[in-house]
Protein backbone atom coordinates (compact mmCIF):
# COMPACT_ATOMS: atom_id res chain seq x y z
CA UNK A 1 0.00 0.00 0.00
CA UNK A 2 2.09 2.68 -1.00
CA UNK A 3 -0.29 5.41 -2.85
CA UNK A 4 -2.70 7.35 -0.35
CA UNK A 5 -6.23 8.35 -0.72
CA UNK A 6 -8.23 10.99 1.31
CA UNK A 7 -11.36 9.99 0.75
CA UNK A 8 -12.39 13.28 -1.05
CA UNK A 9 -14.26 11.35 -3.87
CA UNK A 10 -17.53 10.60 -2.31
CA UNK A 11 -19.55 13.78 -2.05
CA UNK A 12 -22.82 15.22 -2.52
CA UNK A 13 -24.85 11.65 -3.30
CA UNK A 14 -23.52 9.89 -0.05
CA UNK A 15 -27.17 9.24 0.96
CA UNK A 16 -27.90 7.44 -2.20
CA UNK A 17 -24.58 5.60 -1.06
CA UNK A 18 -25.92 4.30 1.73
CA UNK A 19 -28.58 1.97 0.34
CA UNK A 20 -28.70 -1.10 1.17
CA UNK A 21 -26.48 -4.11 -0.70
CA UNK A 22 -25.81 -8.01 -0.72
CA UNK A 23 -22.61 -9.44 0.10
CA UNK A 24 -22.26 -12.98 -2.01
CA UNK A 25 -19.79 -15.21 -0.02
CA UNK A 26 -19.26 -18.03 -3.05
CA UNK A 27 -17.28 -20.92 -0.90
CA UNK A 28 -19.82 -20.55 1.69
CA UNK A 29 -23.15 -20.06 -0.59
CA UNK A 30 -24.09 -17.87 1.77
CA UNK A 31 -26.10 -14.18 0.92
CA UNK A 32 -25.75 -11.95 3.50
CA UNK A 33 -27.81 -8.22 3.19
CA UNK A 34 -26.17 -5.15 4.51
CA UNK A 35 -28.71 -2.60 5.54
CA UNK A 36 -28.40 0.72 5.46
CA UNK A 37 -26.91 2.08 8.57
CA UNK A 38 -25.14 -1.06 9.28
CA UNK A 39 -21.26 -1.79 8.49
CA UNK A 40 -20.17 -4.65 6.03
CA UNK A 41 -18.11 -5.47 8.84
CA UNK A 42 -21.00 -5.80 11.10
CA UNK A 43 -23.22 -7.80 8.88
CA UNK A 44 -20.35 -10.14 8.63
CA UNK A 45 -19.25 -10.91 12.15
CA UNK A 46 -22.49 -10.95 13.10
CA UNK A 47 -22.49 -14.55 10.39
CA UNK A 48 -19.96 -15.96 11.79
CA UNK A 49 -17.13 -14.34 9.83
CA UNK A 50 -14.33 -13.43 11.39
CA UNK A 51 -12.63 -10.13 9.98
CA UNK A 52 -9.69 -8.45 11.60
CA UNK A 53 -10.84 -4.91 12.27
CA UNK A 54 -8.49 -1.97 13.79
CA UNK A 55 -9.62 1.52 13.38
CA UNK A 56 -13.80 1.24 12.42
CA UNK A 57 -13.28 3.93 9.74
CA UNK A 58 -11.38 3.12 7.01
CA UNK A 59 -7.63 4.54 7.84
CA UNK A 60 -6.03 1.79 9.53
CA UNK A 61 -6.54 -0.76 6.66
CA UNK A 62 -6.52 -3.88 8.91
CA UNK A 63 -10.03 -5.16 7.92
CA UNK A 64 -9.13 -5.23 4.01
CA UNK A 65 -11.19 -7.68 2.06
CA UNK A 66 -10.91 -9.18 -0.94
CA UNK A 67 -13.79 -8.85 -3.39
CA UNK A 68 -13.88 -10.98 -6.88
CA UNK A 69 -16.56 -8.66 -8.50
CA UNK A 70 -18.90 -5.81 -7.89
CA UNK A 71 -19.33 -2.26 -7.18
CA UNK A 72 -17.59 -1.17 -4.45
CA UNK A 73 -18.36 2.64 -2.63
CA UNK A 74 -14.92 3.11 -1.09
CA UNK A 75 -15.04 5.34 1.55
CA UNK A 76 -11.49 4.64 3.18
CA UNK A 77 -8.62 6.89 2.87
CA UNK A 78 -5.91 4.15 3.16
CA UNK A 79 -6.31 1.49 0.27
CA UNK A 80 -4.11 2.77 -2.80
CA UNK A 81 -5.88 2.88 -6.03
CA UNK A 82 -4.38 -0.64 -7.38
CA UNK A 83 -5.63 -2.22 -3.80
CA UNK A 84 -8.98 -0.67 -4.45
CA UNK A 85 -9.55 -2.99 -7.59
CA UNK A 86 -9.63 -6.21 -5.78
CA UNK A 87 -9.99 -5.07 -1.68
CA UNK A 88 -12.48 -3.04 0.52
CA UNK A 89 -12.62 -1.86 3.64
CA UNK A 90 -15.70 -3.48 4.98
CA UNK A 91 -15.70 -1.09 8.47
CA UNK A 92 -16.36 1.74 6.01
CA UNK A 93 -17.57 0.74 2.43
CA UNK A 94 -20.47 -0.05 0.66
CA UNK A 95 -21.79 -1.37 -2.56
CA UNK A 96 -24.22 -1.03 -5.39
CA UNK A 97 -26.06 -4.39 -5.59
CA UNK A 98 -23.90 -7.31 -5.01
CA UNK A 99 -20.59 -7.61 -3.61
CA UNK A 100 -18.91 -11.03 -4.62
CA UNK A 101 -16.13 -12.19 -1.68
CA UNK A 102 -13.74 -15.20 -1.92
CA UNK A 103 -15.40 -16.23 1.61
Amino acid sequence: MTERRDGADHGADDASEDDTFELELVWSDVVLTVPAGRSALDVLAAAGVAIEAGCGHGSCGTCATEFVEGEVIHRDTCLSVADREHEFCPCISRGRGRIILPL
